[in-house]
């Protein structure tokens, strides 16, 4: 498999961290683009830098770099996620805003109909957001509200952030075990 994996600077990048570490685990190839305001989110929240996050990944890419091989629609890949997703990445690419490689790798996604995952991770949502959202899920992009379950009980940080993972691995048809899955008893 081969993924491209986008962080932005909204809050949670501790969930991409989880989430690299478990497709490097699996050996997934994965191409890395982080935004400038990921690494500040990325300081603030988790006291660690944006090199950690490049280490995880197979390449890892400037977010200003449009002549970079993933800006292509030519690109072989099998999916996208955004995790997480600020509202101003989401608000860019549903207007085919393509002037970062975030977004132009995600507006390859919708065109070629290939598997967009937008990781949103904003409470509340404004009636433009949810707009927004609701318009990228027409367009074929599946919205993944970053929030945990708790039917598996989770007990630490570290099990709220696995069953998120799991879910994005889930979405992008990377077999996992990361969470307890919902059984009637």
């Amino acid at each position: 498999m081969k993924i491209i994996v986008a962080v932005t600077g909204a809050s949670g990048t501790n969930y991409a961290t989880a989430l690299l570490r478990e497709l490097a685990k699996q050996k997934v190839e994965v191409h890395l683009i982080v935004s400038e305001w990921a690494g500040e989110v990325m300081k603030e929240e988790t006291g660690k830098k944006i090199s950690e996050l490049k280490k995880l990944a197979t390449k890892s890419y400037s977010n200003k770099d449009l002549a970079a091989s993933i800006s292509s629609s030519s690109f072989l890949v099998d999916g996208m996620i955004i995790l997480p997703a600020s509202i101003k990445t989401v608000s860019e690419v549903l207007h085919a805003h393509t002037s970062s490689l975030i977004t132009r790798c995600a507006d390859n996604m919708l065109k070629t109909r290939k598997k967009l995952v937008i990781g949103v991770r904003e409470t509340p949502l404004s009636g433009p957001t949810l707009e927004n959202l609701w318009k990228l899920s027409i367009y074929g992009a599946i919205i993944f509200p970053l929030s945990p379950a708790f039917y598996h009980k989770p007990r630490k940080i570290v099990d709220l952030e696995a069953f998120i993972v799991g879910k994005a691995l889930d979405l992008l048809g990377v077999p996992n075990k990361k969470f307890k899955r919902w059984e009637k008893k």
